[in-house]
């Protein structure tokens, strides 16, 4: 579905990325695991077109995202919901749950989108009329993940959903990431809570200092001594 080869990819005379390569195969959850600093957001902002890579390619379904400007990804059916939300405060939730639908064939069943986005967060259906800034920080990581399916996407990439939040509602978004895969959305992953992740995901790789050093399935990095010692403290 995705493929990802050989990418170089700098902030000015930086270099981040390292010839990364993996794919991300249909209906899957793939993660990627890493250290702060090891260029997992890089990766999903050049994924989005945000950044381009000096060398290399991105291609979903055969298109080359890597060649299309940025704000036609959204249009094939890439949606990124970034670290931090980045919701729109002043705006009210269904506002802020519209934004995601402006692609022609996403506002064609935005009606619909919106009853399934309620049906997997009741919560934003009671507050839909609340501004974005009165929520608490985990209704506002519900309303910028509704955001990214309202663009009905064939990948739905997260970086770091649970960050900031309190334990249980990181226990709640990742009973919801499965859920949402369950309902035929591939999910690209990158979390910090690595034990959480490689236990719900299908396949994951391993990233350090912008290189790809490891991959497998979920259980058997989960279960790797390199994986262990370095991110489970084990």
């Amino acid at each position: 579905m995705l493929k990802v080869s050989n990418i170089d990819v700098a902030y000015g005379d930086v270099q981040v990325l390292w010839g990364v390569s993996f794919e991300v195969r249909e209906k899957e959850i793939l993660v990627l695991v890493g250290a702060n600093g090891a260029g997992k957001s890089t990766t999903l902002r050049t994924i989005s077109g945000l950044l381009r890579p000096r060398k290399g390619s991105i291609e979903l379904d055969g298109i080359r995202l890597d060649q299309i400007p940025e704000h036609k990804t959204i249009e094939h059916g890439i949606a990124h919901v970034p670290e931090g939300r980045r919701l729109f405060p002043e705006m009210t939730v269904e506002e802020n749950l519209i934004m995601g639908s402006l692609s022609a064939k996403a506002k064609a069943k935005r009606k619909d989108s919106l009853q399934w986005v309620y049906s997997l967060f009741p919560r934003l259906e009671e507050r839909r009329k609340q501004s974005a800034r009165t929520l608490s920080g985990g209704e506002q990581q519900m309303c910028a993940i509704g955001r990214g399916l309202m663009s009905l996407p064939k990948l739905l990439m997260f970086d770091e959903p649970s960050l900031g939040l309190a334990p249980v509602l990181v226990q709640e978004i990742f009973r919801m990431i499965p859920k949402i895969n369950q309902e035929g959305v591939t999910v690209l992953l990158v979390e910090q809570n690595v034990k959480h992740t490689l236990s719900i995901c299908h396949r994951a790789y391993v990233l350090e200092n912008g290189r790809i050093v490891l991959e497998g399935t979920g259980r058997e990095l989960l279960y790797n001594p390199h994986v262990k010692e370095a991110y489970l403290g084990l």
